[in-house]
């Protein structure tokens, strides 16, 4: 949490500097209380083949502020329809694409773990196009900007996931603007030169040949852990309507090419030998009514 907010501070002092107003942007999210939204998700998850159903509304704080609070539900896994746990039925995701409102992240032990991937994923989407805004450099079709990324993103979720860490600039576009009344935004996520990842064991800094920009450490059901390392990028392509600045579209790619080991301690100095690991994700959302 603590980089966290220190990735927000660091954002809203490098924001001015990089365009003195992103209120005339064409990117720019014009809410009203009340209005509804809703998205299909399907994704491939490394194999795992999923359809999710987020749906939300519009929601107007005291202060006047928006942001949309989604509820998760109809989650189909491998073909097959499977209920969600109770809690999920009241557990509610808050996003916003106001450039004056902070992203939140989602409080991950709270949420079946089947939707850890989906949740992230959804704020990535809305992440991606709230900085696209904030800095307000994308203006005109091939505008371009660069944003090194300063935080250290967290999927760890206390339990199952003892540490996931991923570090990632933003390399963002403006595609098109057309007549359709759409607007096409390109996100590539790409390893910084120094990725500030927390690496726990030795190993992990030359196991995959390149400075890594990705860990995961998962806790197994026999007391062992499976250890990964690895570089990862992923293109965002999100598709927005120009009349009020919501999602229509989007889409992304994932690919993460890792080395994991199996480790019988906590401290990861036991371990099998490694092995290479091809991770591959697709994910994208379609509005829905």
């Amino acid at each position: 949490m603590t980089r966290y907010w220190r990735f927000l501070s660091i954002l809203l002092s490098a924001a001015p500097a990089a365009g003195q107003s992103p209120a005339h942007t064409p990117l720019q999210r014009q809410y009203q209380a009340g209005q509804s939204a809703a998205y299909r998700m399907t994704g491939d998850n490394d194999g795992w083949h999923y359809l999710i159903e987020a749906r939300g509304a519009v929601v107007s704080d005291p202060g006047g502020a928006f942001h949309e609070e989604f509820a998760w539900s109809n989650l189909v896994s491998d073909g097959h329809v499977q209920a969600l746990p109770p809690t999920m039925a009241a557990w509610r995701q808050r996003l916003s694409l106001d450039p004056s409102q902070m992203p939140l992240p989602a409080d991950l032990s709270q949420v079946d773990a089947r939707m850890v991937g989906p949740i992230t994923d959804l704020m990535t989407f809305y992440v991606d196009l709230w900085l696209a805004n904030k800095l307000g450099q994308l203006r005109k079709p091939g505008d371009h900007f660069y944003f090194p990324n300063p935080m250290t993103p967290s999927w760890a979720d206390g339990s199952r996931v003892r540490l996931g860490e991923d570090a990632i600039d933003f390399d963002m576009t403006l595609k098109s603007l057309d007549a359709a009344g759409t607007a096409t935004l390109e996100v590539r996520h790409v390893p910084p030169s120094q990725p500030r990842i927390h690496l726990p064991a030795p190993w992990m800094r030359a196991a995959a040949g390149t400075p890594p920009n990705w860990v995961e450490v998962r806790a197994l059901g026999d007391g062992t852990f499976s250890a990964a390392v690895g570089e990862e990028s992923f293109d965002v392509t999100i598709t927005i309507a120009l009349s009020d600045g919501h999602i229509v579209h989007g889409e992304m790619i994932n690919p993460v090419k890792t080395v994991v080991r199996t480790c019988t301690d906590q401290a990861l100095t036991q371990c099998g030998e490694p092995r290479p690991h091809e991770i591959l994700r697709k994910v994208a959302i379609d509005e829905i009514r």
